[in-house]
């Protein structure tokens, strides 16, 4: 414990257990650790994975051995391609029981294989100074690359031989003060407790001669465009605006990007772009929209249409800037992958650019007529709604103004961030939170949760009916830490992605094999965890539930009914506006 907390650790999220309690008793005595009960270590490992991601540090998570450590791995999946500092603690039984059925025994070692950076058996704790050293040194170390290069989970195996109780313990009927051992070595992340190892790094950048070049091949792009993808860098933004301005280029901005926010003054004139996913799925703008170059930042982005844009011009030249050793080109067509931190990349090249002036003006002025021309037609999204359901689309433009600059949103996978993509322009300070490394419906309850537990303002929960019965036991966090969370749940009673692919087409077939609908109600449920449920028939009626949710204390669920069929038919329908709505831009184009 002292060896992470001497590498930053702050929190613990742990589960009850036999074979971990020497680890929970350690974390208890140290006194410098905020411990979190959980339950479920499914749900315990994905709020876990909420907290790191909020403050981008190392946040472990405790499990007792067996099928307990196993039920950590959807989270460290997600953790590993997400690239969050999460540590998992898993104890086990002693060599001499391992492999020879002994009882919840499993084989521990490298249970997480390629999914964690780093994997360590640790010998037998004992009170030698040469294995004490040993601890400190795996435990700074374990923080250590958690948190750098890029993040990504790492894991500590634990093996523990009975007695898992000192006896003076067991004698003092269980009175312990915190803070015995290692009082106030964790939070600050300089390892600077006494013995812990000093982990000093350096973010990767390129030399002086090398961003001339680069800023040289871009200047000579007529016609580019910058793409970012989900990224957590919020200081990215006021660079980028200067890079993008001095080019030229537009800015297409994933919406989980933290960079759908209102520019600072004198950067008015950046093409910021956001209703892409719409345009770019009319075959003559996207072919007419044919780029000269792009610079590509941050993870692959949600918009199907914009990835085919990505894919289908291959002619362009596609600088990929990504951290050593990153190579997030899913379709494999960049020309150049830039091994650098981004911002100080964007820096060095707004600063190598600043003089220059844009190539071709026309060309920003078409990315912004077909934004505008766009952002009206969706404006309209709530026509067509049918009496008792709500279009799905219209729930972000309804939520989004209603939450404050410090909010945090997370939104969930499937159909709820596909619409955040399409529907929200931005125009808020608000962050935005998704896992999108593996892109599960899994753990969606908890790892708001765990955000809610680090985040200092409001936070809000999209998420669609099954993500939601996926994750209901995530809800106990809420119950247990008093937690103040705000569920918008999208009910169309199953999966409603499924409705725009071609298994739609399966006719009978459908229903019972992809739409799967489950005819839950989930208001008992809530209320087992101690929430407040609210169901939204109107939009006046949503509106007046989020706020109260929003400003209230505790777990407030405010459901949004839909039809899945209805909701389909409306989404292509506005998309067919759209095109009919930018054709004539692009066709006034010469």
């Amino acid at each position: 414990m002292d060896g992470l907390a001497g590498g930053g650790l702050r929190h613990l999220v742990f589960c009850p257990g036999s074979r971990s309690t020497p680890v929970l008793l350690a974390a208890h005595r140290h006194g410098g650790l905020r411990l979190w009960q959980h339950v479920d270590e499914r749900s315990a490992a994905f709020f876990a994975l909420g907290m790191a991601k909020v403050l981008a540090e190392p946040v472990a998570v405790l499990a007792t051995s067996g099928t307990a450590a196993a039920n950590f791995l959807p989270a460290v999946v997600e953790a590993r391609y997400s690239r969050a500092p999460l540590i998992l603690l898993t104890a086990d039984r002693p060599r001499e029981l391992r492999d020879v059925g002994a009882a919840q025994t499993i084989d521990q070692v490298n249970l997480y294989g390629s999914h964690v950076k780093w994997a360590v058996d640790l010998p037998l704790p004992e009170a030698s100074p040469r294995l004490l050293r040993h601890a400190l040194a795996t435990g700074c170390r374990a923080a250590a690359l958690a948190r750098e290069g890029p993040p990504g989970p790492v894991h500590l195996n634990l093996p523990l031989r009975e007695p898992l109780i000192p006896r003076e313990l067991l004698e003092a009927g269980g009175r312990v003060e915190r803070g015995l051992q290692g009082a106030g070595r964790a939070g600050d992340g300089e390892g600077t407790g006494p013995g812990a190892v000093q982990v000093r790094t350096g973010q990767p950048v390129l030399d002086e001669e090398t961003v001339a070049a680069l800023a040289q091949e871009l200047r000579q792009v007529e016609r580019g465009v910058v793409v970012v993808g989900p990224q957590e860098d919020g200081a990215l933004f006021k660079p980028l605006l200067r890079l993008a301005g001095a080019l030229g280029w537009p800015i297409l901005a994933d919406p989980l990007s933290q960079l759908r926010r209102p520019r600072p003054e004198g950067f008015e004139s950046v093409p910021l772009i956001t209703t892409y996913d719409a345009f770019l799925r009319v075959p003559e703008v996207a072919k007419r929209l044919a780029p000269g170059g792009i610079l590509r930042l941050g993870a692959a982005p949600v918009s199907k249409a914009l990835n085919l844009y990505l894919e289908r011009h291959l002619g362009a030249p596609q600088w990929v800037v990504d951290q050593a050793p990153g190579w997030r080109d899913p379709a494999q067509v960049a020309s150049h992958v830039l091994w650098a931190e981004p911002r100080r990349l964007v820096e060095a090249l707004a600063q190598a650019l600043e003089d220059g002036s844009p190539a071709d003006p026309g060309w920003a002025e078409l990315w912004r007529r077909l934004e505008a021309t766009t952002a009206a037609v969706l404006a309209q999204s709530g026509e067509g709604e049918g009496e008792g359901t709500l279009f799905e689309g219209r729930v972000f433009p309804e939520l989004l103004p209603l939450m404050p600059d410090d909010g945090l949103l997370v939104v969930g996978n499937s159909m709820p961030v596909r619409d955040l993509d399409t529907f929200y322009r931005g125009g808020t300070g608000v962050r935005v939170l998704g896992n999108r490394g593996a892109s599960g419906i899994d753990g969606l309850v908890s790892t708001a949760l765990g955000a809610a537990a680090a985040w200092p303002g409001p936070v809000a929960l999209v998420v669609g009916d099954l993500s939601f019965y996926h994750d209901l036991n995530g809800l106990l966090a809420a119950k247990l830490h008093g937690l103040r969370l705000t569920v918008v749940l999208i009910h169309n009673d199953g999966g409603g992605i499924f409705s725009f692919l071609p298994q739609a087409e399966l006719g009978p077939l459908f229903e019972p094999y992809w739409g799967t609908p489950t005819g839950l109600d989930f208001a008992p449920a809530v209320a087992m965890y101690g929430g407040r449920w609210v169901a939204a028939r109107d939009w006046a009626g949503f509106r007046q539930a989020v706020a109260q949710g929003l400003a209230g204390d505790g777990l407030t669920v405010v459901e949004v009914r839909s039809d899945r069929a209805q909701n389909a038919a409306l989404h292509r329908a506005l998309w067919d506006r759209v095109a009919r709505a930018v054709r004539p831009v692009v066709a006034e184009e010469p």
